[in-house]
């Protein structure tokens, strides 16, 4: 299928502009479009935001204080406007928690609440009301560990539902939730879990992937060694049932106390929920702190108006624990909905088949799989029964038009292709899907609610129909609250707000077009400069990688201090292809001809593997790093990467 950016690919029906859960709430706002709601929620943030509690009912104490109050004194920060950022108070004086409306569903034991698979056919199903009695169960055997408000959980563990157990079991208590996945090696665990030292360690004795078992009691152990915190380690013995507890661990099921009683301890709005980290792939990995309140707004926000999900849907998101994306997907439990949780390799139509098997409704997966499903020539919707699907998303990276046309071509003409960008950081996307508004190929459809999204240009001025940094220029309640161990909010400003004073800084690359919707074009710190035009990598990938002897691809300036370097374009070729002076040519007369003569690389080199991180984004950052004489083992920490092998193929000699 042919296709540019901007084609027309999808627009919603008059049943769905009618009866999607964003047109009802415009409806009881007397607002007239999504633009006038958007531009009241950026304007009127407090009544946004305030009447965001009341559609949904959020179970709590509203109280019957401001929205929002001034800046933190206790960071050195300047008494400012309620609007300035950072360090803006949320709802003081309201109470609530996570896991009660989380759980609130459970009012209906019936309702399911969570379907998981494994790669090796494990199925298992919990209702609402089962869900309850197991987080009531772990919750009191954490409060006999000695777990209470504050005190840190840290979990090795996969996407299973012992996962989400122990994390709606931590939350009830007040207590704070982290988490890795398991993949994860023990120096890049203990990096993370040392930061914030943990009460109790929950733990797997290993796991299966791609059709081999990883057995991680050596690597527990050394995590357990190096937090001298502790006071237990919960191991849950997933890789063989009948693992024992070494000493000095508890296994999973004595920490559960049958028949107790599920309670939650209120909160305040911005007590910590749990700590989320940055990839750490060049540095010690920030852990970034989210409250409960925050989340709770935000995700009921983004996965109802935005997603169009609540109770009824299915929802699955391909993810880990170490992903923010897990937080998101169980967020689907605020709105009622079932999410599907799975464990196990992507590999060939896997996910597609998880879809069909369990009657997912809204199918969620990092852009990766998408563009791999493509170029496989899967045709999922004709092999696999896909009818009840009514929204694809795609994050992590940005997904080309040729897979927006892909979607509808291959897996349904009657569904939303929700490319959603974000991050860490928020915990969620700020510019992402609408079922009210057209689709075009490449296109991100509009501004999240709440979310003032700009284009800055090279004066630090908001853009139209050009390439900026985006910014936000007005707060979010699910903003990090702070980074753990950052008393003084030094590290936290420096993240978002040393570029533009007062404005969020977020180190994206967006063109915001005059109807609200935009485009992505990677990381601003691995931008492209050639002859003084700044260019995506997204546009690279896109021509690159849509060549059938291109399995993946990587680009890099090499340009420093406003010189223009080297462009290097490295790319890993398709099984049984060499990179032949017949390829390179192709290559160079496709970018040129597609893009433009700026874009023909300088030089063009085969590698093994693209270099990722464990989420799968691209790491051009450190592999630039590299070819500018950082060595390899200083560029990026391999704990935090999914193939720290390759980094090796990336050498100042390749490059100069």
């Amino acid at each position: 299928m042919s296709v540019a950016e901007g084609d027309l690919l999808w627009e919603p029906t008059e049943d769905v502009r009618r009866n999607a859960r964003v047109a009802r709430f415009i409806a009881e706002r007397g607002l007239g479009s999504y633009d006038e709601l958007w531009r009241w929620s950026v304007t009127d943030v407090d009544g946004f935001w305030d009447a965001v509690w009341a559609h949904f009912g959020v179970l709590g104490e509203r109280g019957d204080g401001p929205v929002r109050e001034g800046a933190r004194e206790d960071w050195g920060v300047p008494a400012a406007s309620d609007a300035e950022m950072p360090g803006v108070h949320w709802f003081p004086g309201a109470t609530l928690n996570y896991a009660r409306n989380a759980l609130r569903h459970g009012r209906d034991h019936d309702v399911t609440a969570v379907v998981f698979r494994s790669e090796g056919g494990t199925e298992r199903t919990l209702t609402y009301g089962e869900l309850a009695a197991q987080v009531a169960e772990v919750r009191a055997g954490l409060r006999e560990l000695g777990v209470g408000r504050g005190d840190r959980v840290a979990a090795y563990v996969p996407n299973i539902p012992e996962a989400l157990v122990g994390f709606l079991a931590t939350a009830s208590l007040g207590a704070i939730w982290s988490s890795c996945s398991p993949d994860f090696g023990a120096p890049s665990v203990i990096d993370r879990f040392t930061q914030i030292e943990p009460k109790v360690l929950v733990a797997v004795d290993g796991y299966p992937y791609n059709g081999k078992r990883y057995d991680r009691l050596g690597v527990v152990r050394d995590i357990q060694d190096a937090l001298p915190t502790l006071r237990a380690t919960v191991l849950i013995p997933y890789l063989d049932p009948e693992t024992p507890a070494p000493e000095g661990m508890i296994r999973y099921d004595d920490l559960r106390r049958p028949g107790a009683p599920l309670d939650f301890e209120e909160v305040p709005f911005g007590h910590p929920l749990w700590i989320l980290y940055s990839s750490g792939t060049t540095g010690l990995p920030k852990p970034i702190v989210h409250g409960h309140g925050g989340i709770v707004l935000e995700h009921l926000k983004s996965l109802s108006f935005h997603q169009d999900l609540g109770s009824g849907d299915v929802f699955f998101w391909f993810t880990t624990t170490g992903w923010m994306m897990w937080n998101y997907l169980v967020g689907g439990l605020l709105v009622g909905a079932t999410i599907v949780m799975y464990d196990g390799a992507p590999n060939g139509d896997a996910l597609w088949r998880l879809a069909a098997d369990t009657g997912v409704t809204y199918f969620g997966v990092g852009a990766p799989y998408i563009t791999a499903s493509m170029k496989a020539g899967l045709t999922p919707g004709t092999t696999h029964d896909l009818s009840r699907i009514r929204g694809v998303g795609s994050t992590g990276s940005p997904l080309p038009p040729e897979g927006f046309a892909w979607l509808y071509e291959h897996v349904g003409r009657d569904l939303l292709a929700g490319s959603f960008s974000g991050g860490t950081d928020v915990a969620t996307g700020f510019v992402g899907p609408c079922p009210l508004l057209s689709l075009r190929a490449g296109v991100i459809q509009c501004r999240g609610l709440g979310a003032k999204v700009e284009a800055y240009g090279d004066t630090g001025e908001p853009v139209i129909g050009e390439v900026g940094e985006l910014v936000l220029t007005e707060p979010m309640p699910s903003m990090p609250i702070y980074f753990w161990n950052d008393e003084d909010g030094h590290r936290y400003r420096e993240s978002y707000f040393a570029m533009y004073p007062g404005v969020w800084r977020h180190g994206d690359w967006i063109k915001i077009l005059p109807d609200g919707s935009s485009v992505i074009y990677g990381r601003s710190d691995s931008t492209l400069n050639r002859g003084g035009v700044r260019m995506g990598t997204s546009d690279f990938y896109r021509v690159v990688e849509a060549l059938p002897e291109i399995a993946d691809s990587l680009v890099v300036d090499t340009g420093q201090l406003g010189q223009d370097g080297r462009l290097l374009l490295y790319v890993q070729l398709a099984d049984a292809v060499e990179l032949s002076e017949e390829v390179i040519g192709r290559i160079r007369a496709t970018l040129r001809s597609t893009l433009s003569p700026r874009h023909v690389p300088d030089e063009i080199s085969a590698v093994p593997g693209i270099p990722r991180t464990l989420s799968g984004k691209k790491l051009e950052v450190p592999v630039r790093k590299i070819l500018l004489g950082t060595p390899v083992e200083k560029a990026a920490n391999p704990d935090a990467m999914a193939n720290p092998e390759v980094l090796v193929h990336f050498t100042p000699a390749t490059g100069q």
